[in-house]
């Protein structure tokens, strides 16, 4: 798997799963919305720690440094 998730997104997307997910778990949503909160929560951590994200292949968007060219 090539990075595609760069630094920024990558603690974004630690910020915004921690949080869906801690509101999940402690029930400050409930139902379905905690349901899709989990999920949305767990594949934002997921994609953080793995700086991989599918859907961005899909549209071609990079946010990772570009390689720089080795001596």
């Amino acid at each position: 798997m090539k990075r595609n998730v760069g630094g920024i997104e990558r603690g974004a997307r630690v910020v915004v799963g921690l949080t869906l997910f801690s509101l999940a778990l402690f029930h400050v949503l409930t139902g379905t919305v905690a349901i899709v909160a989990y999920v949305i929560g767990t594949l934002a951590l997921l994609t953080a720690v793995f700086a991989f994200c599918p859907a961005w292949i899909f549209f071609r968007i990079d946010t990772s440094r570009p390689k720089t060219a080795s001596r």
